[in-house]
């Protein structure tokens, strides 16, 4: 009985439910993406037109790949999700190269930038957190204000999550309901606002003009192929904004009733994002026009394409409210940040905590402190995030795996095929939506944009590869480790 009583202790407790799986979805893809990103589509594809075409390409994208992997979650509601998915599919060796990459940029690298956005935004209500702000100089290392708050903002959410995960996905909840809310009240007040702008007219104009800006800062007519590769292109910067969707698959082991609510927190989370952006968007330029110039003197001149440091949103906001406007999108931005984070830190450690359980993470990472969840995977995540803070290359490792972020996409939707052959017995509660269509238009799409980066792109597509290859020693030396500590 005693063991028994052990072996409860030591399971993870399922405490989540449908709400707060949609909350999970949805608080992991708002963060500041959406924000920003749209100034440098906008000089991609330089139309409102094509504009508004990327987003609704990432918005289908995103939900077919949410409804694909309902499948394979309610096959395998497991801690670690997609980790999980593509150990079984393929074999352990991908299933680390996942996790590897989770862990040393995506996950880590994610917490970092969007603990620095949420730092940057707070310098516009307290003047103090500023980069200029230099604290502590170590060596060639700068520790600024921005740096100090945004470690803060880590530490203080990774010990947040190690009290259990009731008290995590409350926190979750609460900022989750709070950003929505409140983008929808910035649509609702930008269609109201709109009606008097008269923006509509110049934006009407140059519907379907797609062009890109040179390096000269002029724009260049697109045409043909060209107008393909640019909405390519321009697509890395909505994706990521839409990414982290996948990482209510990774507390699978926590959710009550996995088969049925994994999938419906995909579908629902990732449909509401996505409406989300397309109307956060379209309020963008019924009050912005789409081109501008850098030279501009006020919003409406310099237009969404140089919006300045291209906050779009707090230039839309200029324009529908006035002065205050820089300090309701900081407001919004601090908000969404924090419940972005807050999500991001609470999934990570069960993808470390499955590799672990597998041997192929530190083995401390496989263990359950007293609130049941892994306190040392959490701990190790945000040691990570702390030193990608400091040496400030997190946005250059973002850029350089978004390459290899659609690989294992593209790999995790392949496994669905795979699986239905090598294993038709497993029980399948859900089935992925428009089976073999819509799954294989998911990876046709894929690899498109893949190649596409990989021409246009190369200096961060090889990076990425890298950083993901690298991890193949590391494999084979971590299971020699193991062994020999276990014989």
């Amino acid at each position: 009985l005693p063991d028994k009583m052990h072996q409860q202790d030591n399971l993870l407790k399922k405490r989540v439910n449908l709400f707060d799986g949609i909350s999970l979805v949805a608080g992991s893809m708002i963060g500041s993406g959406i924000f920003i990103v749209s100034a440098d589509i906008a000089r991609t594809v330089g139309s409102p037109g094509w504009f508004m075409v990327v987003w609704l390409i990432t918005g289908i994208i995103t939900v077919i790949g949410a409804v694909s992997y309902g499948e394979l979650a309610a096959m395998m509601p497991q801690a670690g999700g997609q980790y999980v998915y593509l150990k079984k599919s393929y074999n352990p060796l991908i299933g680390f190269l996942f996790g590897w990459t989770t862990f040393l940029v995506v996950q880590c690298g994610s917490i970092a930038a969007v603990a620095v956005a949420f730092a940057k935004y707070s310098g516009v209500i307290i003047p103090w957190i500023s980069e200029k702000n230099i604290l502590l100089q170590l060596g060639p290392i700068g520790i600024n204000s921005t740096m100090v708050v945004a470690i803060i903002m880590i530490i203080f959410l990774t010990w947040l999550n190690t009290r259990g995960i009731v008290t995590g996905k409350t926190v979750q909840n609460f900022f989750t309901s709070t950003k929505v809310i409140a983008l929808l009240g910035f649509v609702l007040i930008g269609i109201i606002a709109s009606k008097s702008l008269g923006i509509n007219e110049i934006n009407k104009e140059a519907l379907w003009d797609a062009s890109k800006i040179g390096s000269d800062g002029q724009a260049i007519p697109l045409k043909g192929f060209g107008i393909i590769a640019a909405v390519g292109t321009a697509l890395v910067g909505s994706l990521f904004a839409s990414d982290a969707w996948y990482n209510v698959t990774y507390i699978s082991e926590e959710v009550i009733n996995p088969r049925r609510n994994i999938p419906l927190s995909l579908l629902f989370g990732t449909l509401i994002v996505t409406f989300i952006y397309l109307l956060t968007n379209y309020i963008y330029i019924k009050v912005l026009p789409l081109t501008g110039s850098p030279e501009g003197t006020d919003v409406i001149s310099r237009g969404i394409q140089f919006a300045t440091d291209d906050r779009v949103a707090t230039s839309a906001m200029y324009v529908i409210l006035g002065d205050y406007a820089s300090l309701i999108m900081a407001l919004f931005i601090i908000v969404s940040t924090f419940g972005c984070n807050q999500a991001l830190i609470l999934a990570g450690p069960r993808v470390y905590y499955a590799m672990a359980r597998d041997k192929l993470f530190f083995r401390k990472a496989g263990e359950l402190n007293r609130f049941g969840v892994p306190g040392f995977a959490l701990v190790v995540q945000g040691i990570w995030s702390v030193l990608l803070c400091l040496s400030g290359t997190y946005n250059d490792l973002l850029d350089f795996v978004i390459f290899a972020v659609l690989i294992f996409f593209m790999l995790t939707i392949l496994s669905i095929f795979i699986l239905r052959v090598k294993r038709p017995d497993i029980p399948r509660p859900y089935k992925a939506f428009g089976y073999p269509l819509v799954p294989a238009l998911y990876i046709l799409t894929t690899v498109f944009i893949m190649i596409i980066l990989l021409i246009y792109k190369p200096r961060y597509t090889f990076a990425g590869l890298i950083i993901v290859l690298a991890g193949i020693p590391v494999f084979y030396l971590w299971r020699r480790y193991s062994r020999k500590n276990d014989n």
